[in-house]
């Protein structure tokens, strides 16, 4: 086994070793895991990150209204550790499958529902602190990227500068021992909400123009998509920008991949990009860069109480994305990165961000 699949096939056999020791001594079994709840969340100004706070639940054997997760955890953690010794991957659906059967010669199930295993897989990710990708589970490919870089697939040599119109497919699993980076050109990478505005830049060959990485995750990007980009920024030292709609939810898209998300605080340490800078569409877009009024979106209520929410959340408490927030709450519309196209189909690749990165127009 590689070092990466070595060290978590470790971390699971002590989770069972711990365990053991219970037994031994006539103790009630259990399984401590770091509680993953909004009241265990916290915004560490250090690290600038969501992270998990020390609350700690046990799960015990001996509990009848904790014995079936017990058991559970135990099944799923098995089935990981066996994946890791053959050296093959699954889905977190086929994983469901592999660990439900029916118990002895009763009726219940070890699982009835996908919905049961899914939150047991993160409870094992928090309880040995490891990415779910290192249990060797992956989730539905969602992404595309392009760029002046060669990689490292699972050992196949991929020029990324040669990809045609589709790009890359961005796996769920891009730890180091399945995706390294080889040769490459690039100056920064650039993270696009959007797969339609992405395809724009591609068969615009910006990334080619501009020497940067171009991806896109189709809207909120998946941890595949967001562990690669803290990987490029990380080993290679490229900066992060990002690209999305005016409107809360392009805000919250920026603000996941800067610092990390409320569901996923346990893996911010390894996904969020702190230094990510946030290119655009900003709310003063429309006037410096003459946008029609017929290209606005007004904001529902939803979209109203949303951004009021991310008012008050600390990683959005700097002056300049509070001036951000509430000129986007004065006007009451929202513009979607398409609203560039009315200033020419090409007005995005060609005017919009070359002059944001000349005139350094990013918050941060």
């Amino acid at each position: 086994m590689d070092p990466i699949s070595k060290k978590t096939t470790a971390k699971i056999e002590r989770l069972a070793e711990a365990v053991m020791k219970t037994v031994k001594k006539g103790g009630n079994p259990f399984v401590e895991i770091p509680v993953r709840s909004l009241a265990n969340v916290k915004w560490s100004e250090k690290h600038r990150l969501v992270e998990l706070g020390d609350q700690k639940q046990q799960r015990y054997f001996f509990n009848v209204s904790m014995a079936k997760k017990f058991m559970q955890t135990f099944l799923v953690s098995d089935a990981c550790k066996e994946l890791i010794e053959s050296g093959k991957t699954t889905s977190i659906r086929d994983l469901y499958y592999v660990t439900k059967h029916t118990i002895g010669d009763t009726k219940q199930n070890t699982f009835d529902e996908q919905d049961e295993s899914d939150p047991i897989i993160e409870d094992l990710e928090v309880a040995i602190d490891a990415l779910r990708e290192e249990l060797h589970l992956f989730a539905s490919r969602k992404g595309s990227m392009v760029g002046p870089i060669t990689i490292r697939d699972t050992g196949d040599t991929i020029d990324l500068r040669r990809m045609g119109s589709g790009g890359w497919a961005v796996p769920s699993i891009v730890e180091e021992n399945v995706i390294q980076f080889e040769k490459h050109e690039a100056k920064y990478v650039l993270l696009i909400e959007k797969d339609a505005v992405w395809t724009r830049f591609n068969e615009d060959k910006f990334w080619k123009r501009e020497k940067c990485i171009i991806l896109q995750g189709g809207g909120q990007p998946p941890r595949g998509v967001r562990r690669l980009v803290q990987r490029l920024h990380k080993e290679l030292g490229l900066p992060v920008f990002v690209l999305v709609d005016n409107d809360p939810w392009g805000f919250y898209i920026y603000s996941v991949v800067k610092q990390g998300s409320i569901n996923l605080a346990y893996e911010s340490m390894r996904m969020a990009v702190p230094d990510a800078r946030f290119l655009g569409l900003s709310s003063f877009d429309k006037e410096k860069y003459k946008l029609p009024d017929n290209v606005a979106i007004t904001m529902d209520d939803g979209d109203v109480s949303r951004a009021k929410q991310m008012l008050a959340y600390p990683w959005f408490g700097r002056k300049e994305w509070q001036k951000e927030l509430r000129e986007m709450m004065a006007s009451g519309k929202k513009y979607e990165l398409e609203a560039l196209s009315r200033r020419g189909i090409s007005f995005i690749t060609e005017e919009y961000l070359p002059r944001k990165m000349r005139d350094r127009d990013w918050l941060a």
